[in-house]
Parts: C-alpha cells; sequence; structure tokens
C-alpha cells in the first residue's frame, strides 16, 4: 500500500501562521511559488491550500502555483456555499486540464464569515444535506453529459460542461476530499468523498472512526470507489528524539505567551473548561482539545499541548521526535488504512527541506 504525502502552503494575510517566519512577502507569488518548487524539488506530492474568508482566494492561488511548477499537486479547499456547484465544477476542470490532471479538492463545510458573502444556511443537518447534494452534483458534471438533478438546494438541467477534467493514475477526476466528525459530516463522507480527513488523533480514534464509516459506507448505499482515509497533522521532526521533544515544549510555551498576549487574558487556553465560554467550536476542533484532558503526550509521541496553545483545530496536535520515530508513527497510523497524509511544520520553507531529505525518505520506502 503507498501513501500520497502532501504538506501545507500558508495561505494567509498575516505573517507568522504557527511561528512561520514574519515577513513583508510572505503571501507574494515568490514566496508561495519558492515553497512550491521547494516541494517538487524533495519529492511531495503537492500541499494543502487552506480556505476561508479572510484569506486569499484558494482557487487563484492554485492557478498561480500551477503556472509555475510543473508536477506540484494543489489540494484546493473551497467552501460550498461560498461556491455553486456548477461554478467549482467548471474552474476544476478547467485548472485540471491546464495542469494535465493536477489538481485535487478539499470540501469544507464548517462555518466561516458566511454573513459577509451572503450565506444563509446556519443549521449543522442542512449544511451537510446541502454538502451532500454539492458533492453528488460536481461529480455528475466531470462525468456525464445532459445532467439533470433536482434537489432540495440545488437544481441543473442539460448541463454539460465545456472542459473535462483529465483521467489520469486510476481517477477519473480531481480526488474529492472532506473533513469533518459530527454525524451528519460522516454520513456525507461515506456516501460522497473519496478521502475521509482526519485530524491528529490517537491511533485508537482514528481505528474507531476507520471502522465506522466502513460500516456507514454499507449502510447509505455508497456508489463510488471505496473510501479512503487521509491524515491531517503536524510532524515535529529533530535530528535525535531527545532534541525533537525539547525544542516542542519550547515552541509550545512561545505559542502559549503569543496567544496569551493576543487575547489580552492570561491562561486563556490553559483551562478546558474556559471554551465553551469563548467560542463554540467545531466537532472536530472540540475533539482535539479534548484530548489534552487525556494526557500531555499520546500513543508515544502525539503531543497534544500545542491545541491548548493554540486553540484547536487542524495541524495543534503534533507528532514529535526524530525521522524515524515519526516515520513509523505514521506507519501505524497507515496499518489502520491511511493512504494519504498532508503534513506540516513551520518556518513552512525550512520545513519542506528538513522533512523532504530526513522524513520523507522514510515514507518512500514503505
Amino acid at each position: 500500500m503507498s501513501a500520497d504525502v502532501l504538506w501545507y502552503v500558508p495561505n494567509q494575510v498575516r505573517a507568522g501562521h504557527r511561528g512561520d517566519v514574519v515577513t513583508a512577502d510572505h503571501n507574494s507569488l515568490d514566496t508561495l511559488t519558492e515553497q512550491a518548487l521547494a516541494l517538487e524539488e524533495h519529492g511531495w506530492d503537492g500541499a494543502l491550500l487552506g480556505t476561508g474568508w479572510g484569506r486569499p482566494d484558494t482557487f487563484t492561488v492554485a492557478a498561480a502555483l500551477a503556472a509555475r511548477t510543473t508536477t506540484f499537486n494543489p489540494l484546493v479547499a473551497i467552501r460550498p456555499g461560498y461556491w455553486q456547484p456548477a461554478h467549482l465544477a467548471s474552474a476544476a476542470a478547467t485548472l485540471d486540464h491546464l495542469t494535465g490532471g493536477r489538481v485535487r479538492i478539499n470540501i469544507v463545510s464548517g462555518q466561516d464569515g458566511i454573513e459577509q458573502y451572503g450565506d444563509t444556511v446556519t443549521d449543522r443537518a442542512a449544511r451537510y444535506g446541502r454538502t451532500r447534494e454539492f458533492l453528488r452534483l460536481v461529480r455528475r458534471l466531470w462525468t456525464e453529459d445532459d445532467v439533470t438533478f433536482s434537489g432540495e438546494h440545488y437544481r441543473a438541467a442539460g448541463a454539460t460542461l465545456p472542459v473535462r477534467p483529465v483521467a489520469r493514475d486510476g481517477r477519473a477526476h480531481p480526488t474529492l476530499y472532506f473533513g469533518g466528525a459530527s454525524p451528519e459530516a460522516e454520513e456525507v463522507a461515506a456516501a460522497e468523498a473519496d478521502v475521509q480527513l482526519f485530524w491528529g488523533e490517537p491511533l485508537d480514534g482514528v481505528a474507531e472512526r476507520i471502522d465506522r464509516l466502513r460500516a456507514l459506507s454499507e449502510r447509505v448505499g455508497r456508489e463510488h470507489a471505496p473510501l479512503q482515509f487521509g491524515l491531517r497533522v503536524t510532524t515535529f521532526v529533530r535530528d535525535t528524539t531527545e532534541e525533537a521533544w525539547r525544542d516542542a515544549e519550547a515552541k509550545v510555551a512561545q505559542l502559549a505567551a503569543s496567544s496569551d498576549r493576543a487575547s489580552g487574558r492570561p491562561g486563556r487556553y490553559r483551562d478546558a473548561d474556559h471554551r465553551a465560554a469563548d467560542r463554540p467550536v467545531a466537532v472536530g476542533q472540540q475533539r482535539l482539545l479534548d484530548l489534552a484532558a487525556r494526557g500531555d503526550v499520546l500513543d508515544e509521541n502525539l503531543y497534544t499541548a500545542p491545541a491548548r496553545a493554540g486553540g484547536g483545530g487542524a495541524g495543534t496536535t503534533w507528532l514529535v521526535g526524530s525521522p524515524s520515530d515519526v516515520a513509523k508513527s505514521l506507519r501505524r497510523y497507515q496499518d489502520l488504512g491511511v493512504t494519504h497524509f498532508v503534513l506540516s511544520d513551520t518556518p513552512y520553507l525550512d520545513e519542506i527541506r528538513r522533512q523532504g531529505q530526513q522524513l520523507l525518505p522514510l515514507l518512500r520506502d514503505w
């Protein structure tokens, strides 16, 4: 079983994301291109481009980076509600055609600035019902002519895309990644996604979710190829185990101090009971934050303390250790059935190179 290994390219207006180097040109085309070219040079399969109303448009960034690279596969995160199915299907098919089949799509259903771009669907059941229709219609537009569709949220009549995605490496269209940990989200993944992305949970939690999603796929009558599984996690790699833990603990202390200064409330993320009062969190975020109650280190080297320092979310649990330590940990996830990995650490460019030299070759030997 081969692994597909991606990185994460920061798509941020503000410099210094999660400890990255603060420079005035941190989000310039030249800076992001340097990262994409470094990913190609070191053998990464591509990178996730995160989405959010407060970020630059992911598809525009992906198109610009694709034009300056040759093997870089952008995993473009998009939100239903901001995008319409026909718009996304056409944009993705066009970029996939122009790049020879390098596009991947990550569907995000979480709420983020919806009032600012005019979305009105806030109820969770309705959001995920819409996402399920969105995925079904996009896939049909990519693979069929004269598509007619009538759902609760979307309709189409006699729709045919002028440009189709590229059939490549066994895929008929861009791979559809999807995240979410709520029951509604898991039902969407089981029925319509190609890859379910997990955040950095312990092995027992990931195993339980894989078993549940496989069983759910049968119950919902999945009509596609079997659901695949991915892991989005920070990999904190140093030459030795001791050096990695020393640096990881120092970095968490620095992140916590930065969060405290930004919030104006010392220790804001230290107490798990604070969180509900601070702000609502998604089910997946809450799962990561709750891991701290089980201990700062789970399994052998899954470090949960960063979630408290950074407030939860993707990449805020870390696999810490030497290259061989982290490779062994990732292999344990692969043994459970995870075949797609989205890794990262900061400073992003330095870690693309370090982990490209030290960690990635160990993963390619699987």
